[in-house]
């Protein structure tokens, strides 16, 4: 019998063993997940080959940036299917074309900005787009910032520092915007996302969140929001359940209206997450999930050797929407 996860409207069966790679191909960690307008799904990892497109049934279609990036972090695309690939190991963004051209690199590669300057980038984490077409670039773990660019790499505004208060960050890790312009930035060790205006201006916060890692908007006016959460980062809550790793489907006041598995901790059975990280929407509502299991493992298993399979394929789901 399929697993089936949440309830009510928000419902959704897991594949498993979805992702069908060439033979002797690991992901290692799976970064993010972007699906263009025609339904192929770019999976950006820590793997040989950094970008690996699959289709709606995870056949293999091709792979690209072999040699240009050095450790895969966040994925977004637009509406032309461009994608925007932030790499912190690098500290750059990159915009490419579906087949790896780069059309545009913000960031000098592998040269960091003073750690805690405000200044971009030291390992920059996720983008997203304004309607206008601006670039929001969450910065990130050598930061604690959100810098604003032109859709042509342009720097216009930076906002944020260290810290807990309204503003502050503690892990600028994921980035989202609407179609009305409002920014959702994942805070993640502040354990909240936090919500400003097209220039910075603090709005509002979503609470009752556990390190918010993966953050998409579903899209539409008052859209919904999926958030994937870490569990435990501390061996004191190692095993404290109702944690996470989980998902949770949050309306656009953050208001929780579904929560996908996290009851009893991380694990490799269906249903259960690793390290949620990255989260695409495809055009029937299917979620795709990245997952860094492999930097993880030890976090929630530092007593257990970690199953090759983590490697493999195990770090990227599919939930089908019911």
């Amino acid at each position: 019998m399929p697993v089936i996860l949440g309830s009510g409207e928000h419902r959704y069966r897991v594949v498993e063993n979805w992702a069908k790679l060439p033979d002797g191909w690991s992901l290692t960690d799976v970064a993010s997940v972007a699906v263009d307008s025609k339904d192929r799904i770019y999976v950006f990892n820590r793997g040989a080959h950094p970008i690996v497109v699959l289709d709606r049934e995870g056949n293999f279609i091709k792979s690209w940036g072999e040699g240009l990036f050095n450790r895969a972090h966040g994925l977004h695309i637009d509406a032309d299917d461009n994608l925007y690939c932030t790499d912190d190991g690098d500290h750059t963004v990159r915009k490419c074309s579906t087949d790896g051209k780069v059309l545009l690199t913000i960031g000098i590669p592998n040269k960091p900005a003073p750690f805690m300057s405000g200044e971009p980038f030291h390992r920059c984490t996720h983008t997203a787009l304004s309607p206008k077409g601006e670039i929001y670039v969450s910065d990130g773990y050598g930061n604690a910032c959100v810098h604003k660019y032109s859709h042509d790499g342009k720097l216009l505004k930076t906002w944020g520092e260290p810290g807990t208060d309204p503003g502050q960050f503690n892990i600028v890790h994921n980035i989202a915007t609407d179609s009305d312009g409002w920014v959702y930035v994942a805070d993640r060790e502040n354990h909240r996302v936090q919500v400003f205006d097209g220039n910075g201006k603090y709005e509002t916060q979503w609470n009752y969140l556990h390190r918010p890692c993966a953050l998409c908007c579903c899209g539409g006016k008052q859209p919904n929001f999926i958030v994937g959460e870490l569990g435990p980062g501390m061996a004191v809550n190692r095993k404290v359940p109702n944690l996470g790793p989980r998902l949770s489907i949050v309306d656009s006041k953050g208001k929780r209206i579904a929560r996908l598995g996290g009851e009893n901790g991380p694990g490799l059975e269906a249903g259960k997450f690793l390290a949620p990280h990255g989260i695409a929407l495809d055009s029937k509502g299917d979620i795709y999930i990245g997952e860094v299991g492999v930097t993880d493992w030890k976090t929630s298993f530092p007593d257990t050797p970690m199953p090759p399979e983590v490697g493999v394929t195990r770090c990227l789901q599919k939930l089908e929407k019911i």
